[in-house]
């Protein structure tokens, strides 16, 4: 009995309203791009050692983890996302010996590191895909997905995601073979055991070396349509959905983490493109032995037409997704907060305002609400100093696989003139996440000293690193306060979400509680100043941190600035 009472009381002390505690939970995940990060060694591309010089700037923000994109060798053709070799670092990255030099740099600094898992697909070039070519016979065959055609064609109406079929036909042994992305990135068979085999093999690789976990790009494709029909008529118009609920994906999932996840107290990260949050219940539930939380898309795709179209957005839009999520995840789910990665456009213009004049105030809003909506917050390189999208004029400009195959398939084709698809890539194209970070006012943002491999964004000598910290309210400044207000408020982590008015069509108004312990948040998010009576259910308490100074005793009746945030603890219940 005395035993039975010590376990109850561990389980107690190990969990805060109802959710168990996790490192994973309360952190904040800073995400590098390597390729656009910082280059160390003078060749135009960003690299691990590049990584390394720029630390000290990650861990200033007070930042508990870093996601580096994919670092394994690879052709590049969606840089870095074909992967030829999973336990080699990329030439241009460096070796073997620099990884092993981020991971004791970042554990020296106090910084948890999870890298990519790449593992629907790999690079045409990858020894398994060479091999599987050579004839129906090879023992690799398998391990890729190859069919007969159909009437002089492919197998099905299955397209890439950056154009045109899904299947290419291979000469040599006069078959199909499956690509949901690109030619050269091949899906590969999680049906054959092997192919699991040699992925948890990788993942006991990246481990031994020290890395606490995987982001795992697009992990749930990973389960196709074993009958290889057509699209059903309600995924034809978005085809992530489809091939995001393959019959065997959660049993692929519960293998991966008995074999590896659980041994290694390792942490997953899912990319959910294509899964609802009422399907993401069964991914995360800590119960179910599968993934950890998912990055959700809801959010990302709320301005997102069919493909690369842009669409007009509103705010109670944006809201809605955080409140579906709620509804969706109980207690024993959990979830990322995700507003910009390397495949999304700039935080500050997707959601925000990027003109000069509200560039700065804007960003410090999306900051705020970043941090302390629920879910562990995920902030994309560059966007703690405010970076904007770049302002493309030709598709010459363009470096994306992505955008390359969406302009082939219509404009080239005579279906879209060019200025109409440039107008929306402006606004869609993740090339604008994959320009060089701006370090400083100097020569390429003081990215390189070479020719940078893309773009650097014109305005870099107005906004950079060095320019924004400098400034006494910055947007870096804000996102370390914040995150350091995250560090000790439990109820900023694990309290519940509840949009307090949800059609208001400028501000976004929340309260995060934890029974008796809470946090009311207010954001402005337009230029203009808003009177706003507060709701019954929610009485501010003390002020405790906002981009500006409000005035003094407000009361229940606010008047908040143009892109004003506020975050006030919350008094008693009403009444």
């Amino acid at each position: 009995m005395a035993d039975d009472a010590t376990d109850a009381a561990d389980a107690a002390a190990d969990c805060y309203h109802g959710h168990r505690r996790r490192w994973w939970k309360e952190a904040v995940v800073y995400h590098i791009w390597p390729r656009s990060f910082m280059d160390a060694d003078g060749d135009g591309i960003g690299d691990i050692r590049g990584i390394i010089q720029r630390l000290d700037h990650v861990a200033a923000l007070g930042v508990d983890a870093l996601w580096i994109s994919p670092h394994y060798d690879s052709p590049n053709v969606d840089n870095g996302y074909d992967v030829r070799d999973y336990r080699a670092v990329m030439a241009e990255f460096g070796a073997i010996a620099d990884f092993d030099a981020l991971v004791a740099a970042a554990k020296a600094r106090g910084l948890r590191l999870v890298v990519d898992l790449v593992a629907n697909h790999s690079s045409a070039e990858h020894a398994w895909f060479v091999e599987s070519r050579r004839s129906k016979d090879d023992p690799y065959r398998d391990y890729y997905i190859w069919h007969p055609g159909r009437d002089g064609g492919p197998p099905n109406d299955w397209r890439s995601f950056f154009g045109g079929s899904a299947w290419s036909w291979d000469d040599a042994t006069a078959e199909y073979y499956l690509h949901l992305f690109a030619p050269e990135q091949p899906d590969l068979n999680w049906e054959n055991p092997a192919v699991r085999r040699e992925i948890y093999e990788i993942m006991r690789f990246w481990l031994d070396k020290g890395v606490d976990g995987f982001r795992m790009d697009v992990i749930p494709f990973i389960s196709k349509d074993p009958s290889f029909a057509d699209y059903p008529p309600e995924h034809r118009a978005q085809p992530h959905y489809h091939h995001a609920a393959g019959p065997r994906l959660h049993a692929f999932l519960q293998e991966m983490h008995r074999e590896v996840l659980g041994p290694y107290g390792a942490v997953s990260i899912g990319e959910a493109l294509g899964v609802t949050p009422e399907q993401a219940r069964l991914l995360v539930d800590e119960r179910r032995g599968e993934l950890d939380m998912l990055i959700h898309f809801d959010a990302l795709l709320v301005d997102r037409g069919e493909g690369w179209r842009w669409r007009p957005w509103t705010l109670p839009d944006l809201k809605a997704v955080f409140t579906r999520l709620e509804a969706a995840l109980d207690h024993h789910c959990w979830r990322t907060v995700c507003l910009s990665n390397h495949d999304m456009p700039r935080l500050v213009s997707h959601f925000g305002d990027d003109a000069p004049a509200w560039r700065v105030r804007s960003a410090q809003v999306l900051a705020t609400m970043l941090l302390t909506v629920k879910g562990t917050p995920l902030v994309y390189q560059g966007d703690e100093i405010g970076m904007t999208n770049y302002p493309f004029g030709d598709i010459a400009e363009f470096e994306d696989v992505e955008a390359l195959g969406a302009w082939r398939v219509s404009v080239e084709a005579g279906d879209v003139p060019p200025e109409e698809f440039l107008a929306h890539m402006r606004r869609t194209s993740r090339d604008n996440a994959r320009t060089p970070v701006q370090w400083d006012d100097g020569p390429n943002g003081g990215f390189t000293t070479a020719p940078p491999w893309f773009v650097v964004n014109p305005n870099a000598a107005e906004v950079n690193a060095r320019t924004d910290r400098a400034a006494p309210a910055s947007v870096f400044r804000h996102y370390a306060a914040v995150i350091a207000l995250r560090k000790q408020a439990l109820a900023l982590i694990y309290g519940d979400f509840t949009d307090l008015d949800p059609a208001h069509p400028r501000l976004f108004v929340y309260s995060r509680r934890a029974g008796d312990d809470g946090y009311l948040i207010v954001l402005n998010l337009s230029r203009d100043e808003v009177d706003y009576e507060l709701p019954e259910t929610a009485r501010p308490g003390a002020f405790v941190l906002g981009n500006l100074t409000p005035p003094a005793a407000e009361g229940t009746h606010l008047t908040l600035a143009p892109w004003e945030a506020r975050i006030y603890r919350l008094a008693g219940e009403p009444g």
